[in-house]
């Protein structure tokens, strides 16, 4: 099986437990998750299965959406409510006004820092791995630039705030939350996360453990998954000559003149889809310029069922 699946994952589970019950339930080792959610957090996890898993690293470079609970005047090792306690603030002087112009501040282009308790690796250490063994002197941060595309503000009960983020990849809702009590000079961390949506995956169509058991054993698999062409939707496709085929297959270049038809002329997208004259997929391609011919080069080959 060769699938992507879009699971719920609960709270209290790692992205790896996850791929680990995965591999139990449908009885296969290839099994891959696109990007870690926080234990603590729930929602949208997209999950890998056979070939499918070449295009993990596709799936994670996807926008992101959540749901989130900043509660201001406590601050926390992690930025989380899993941490350890570190501030307290008195919060009663703060005005809705200020606490929302805060939050809207951080729209757009922003500097980030990750959290120190995140997977994010350091001479191949994982910078959480470090600071829980003492050895956080030996971590030098750095901030990364990322997205906050739109904020909405669905709750305010102050000392809390729920509001919903979408961002791009690579972004921590921890630090946000953090940041966000630091700018109003009062501390905060992130006391709830649900990823309600990553690239096209949504929470409305997620699907529990649980769940993937009952379809499992009622052979419901396939019409509650993603095809790989399901989730590349929004690359372009081109179909090339038979001719072309298997020289593409092999990783070679081919020229547009042996492309037989595609939607790729009036999109922007430097991948496509590659398809046989027969309509089979076989892969994802990269385009490139070389002396004004535009070429398309093979980077992952599927001959999927």
């Amino acid at each position: 099986m060769d699938r992507v699946f879009n699971i719920n994952k609960a709270v209290g589970m790692t992205s790896h437990d996850v791929v680990y019950k995965v591999r139990k339930i449908l009885g296969t080792k290839k099994v891959g998750h696109t990007g870690t959610l926080d234990p603590d957090a729930q929602g949208v996890l997209p999950i890998c299965v056979g070939r499918a898993t070449k295009v993990s690293d596709l799936i994670l470079n996807k926008d992101k959406k959540y749901i989130c609970e900043l509660t201001l005047g406590v601050s926390t090792d992690t930025y989380d409510a899993s941490g350890k306690v570190i501030s307290e603030s008195e919060v009663g002087h703060l005005l809705e006004e200020d606490v929302l112009k805060a939050i809207y501040s951080h729209k757009g282009e922003i500097s980030q820092y990750p959290p120190i308790y995140s997977a994010l690796k350091v001479n191949g250490k994982k910078m959480c791995d470090l600071a829980r063994s003492g050895r956080a002197d030996e971590i030098e941060i750095k901030p990364r630039m990322v997205n906050i595309k739109s904020i909405d503000i669905i709750d305010v009960n102050l000392p809390k705030v729920t509001f919903e983020v979408e961002c791009s990849k690579g972004t921590y809702i921890r630090s946000l939350c953090h940041d966000i009590g630091n700018l109003l000079e009062v501390g905060g961390h992130m006391s709830y996360l649900q990823r309600t949506k990553s690239g096209v995956f949504e929470i409305d169509r997620a699907i529990t453990l649980e769940e993937l058991i009952l379809l499992k054993e009622e052979e419901k698999l396939l019409e509650n998954s993603y095809s790989v062409e399901d989730v590349l939707v929004e690359f372009p496709e081109i179909i090339l000559h038979k001719s072309a085929v298997t020289y593409y297959s092999n990783g070679g270049k081919i020229e547009e003149k042996r492309f037989i038809e595609g939607d790729y002329k009036d999109s922007s997208s430097e991948r496509v889809r590659v398809y046989t004259p027969e309509k089979e997929f076989i892969g994802v391609g990269k385009l490139s310029l070389e002396d004004d011919i535009l070429m398309v080069k093979s980077e992952k080959i599927f001959k999927l069922g």
